[in-house]
């Protein structure tokens, strides 16, 4: 046993890579087969590593998640920063340059929006639950803007490991309902060229579920969804704790 962990370990990436693909395959199967491709596997696959993670850190009381037991010590760098901007950068392939130019002054004030409008959404109910401090608020108001913003802010504001796991919470709920949400409202909202896609991109902000709910929509359009989504997370990562920040010191003060 010692062996194989030790073996593992020394090939710890592969491993890990080889167990993400296991659980993207399972997940597409589920969403296949019990929901008619209405849940998207990504979606499944971002509920099933949180809950990976929820049980390893109960079992190793650590604070790398599924990385903290034997074995599985790869997942440190595939869950690491390296490798989650890659994958962010990865989503603008494909994308027009010349389309992009034509979305103009429109598309940069939609990133603002949607940053705001999702920022002050999750201090408003992170509020209500009961939380006043401003560093708190600011991060689970990040974590309401992507689940990547979320933590950034915490760490850069020193919150706390609960806090910073309830802004990614928030995140990844949002996620998960602009998969879902978006294939259903597209007709209504007119979601059909890649000018509307880069609006949207912006206004929702969250890279994985606005490229998984476009994806259902129009793959043609993934590419300059994802692009300001991604634009979305670099300006959250920007103003959740500098701006926005110093704004909830001065309202809460």
């Amino acid at each position: 046993m010692e062996y194989i962990i030790t073996f593992l370990d020394k090939n710890g990436l592969v491993f890990a890579f080889l167990v993400t693909g296991l659980i993207m395959y399972f997940s597409e199967g589920i969403s296949k087969t019990l929901t008619r491709g209405k849940i998207p596997g990504s979606a499944i696959s971002i509920f099933m590593g949180l809950v990976l993670a929820y049980f390893a850190g109960l079992e190793t009381l650590g604070k790398k998640g599924i990385a903290d037991i034997p074995g599985f010590s790869g997942f440190d760098l595939l869950g690491g920063p390296m490798f989650r901007d890659f994958a962010i950068v990865s989503t603008a392939m494909g994308a027009s340059f010349a389309i992009i130019k034509k979305t103009g002054l429109i598309g940069v004030l939609s990133l603002f929006l949607g940053v705001i409008i999702s920022f002050a959404a999750g201090v408003i109910i992170a509020y209500a639950m009961g939380i006043t401090d401003a560093e708190s608020l600011t991060t689970i108001g990040a974590g309401a803007c992507t689940f990547v913003v979320g933590p950034v802010t915490g760490t850069a504001l020193g919150a706390s490991s609960d806090i910073i796991a309830i802004s990614i919470a928030a995140g990844v709920v949002k996620s998960i309902l602009v998969t879902i949400g978006t294939p259903l409202i597209a007709p209504y909202i007119g979601l059909k060229t890649p000018q509307s896609a880069m609006i949207f991109g912006g206004l929702m902000g969250t890279t994985s579920g606005t490229a998984a709910g476009l994806a259902a929509t129009d793959p043609k359009l993934v590419p300059y969804g994802a692009m300001t989504a991604t634009f979305y997370t670099g300006l959250g990562c920007l103003m959740c704790p500098s701006v926005l920040y110093f704004a909830m010191r001065i309202i809460l003060n």
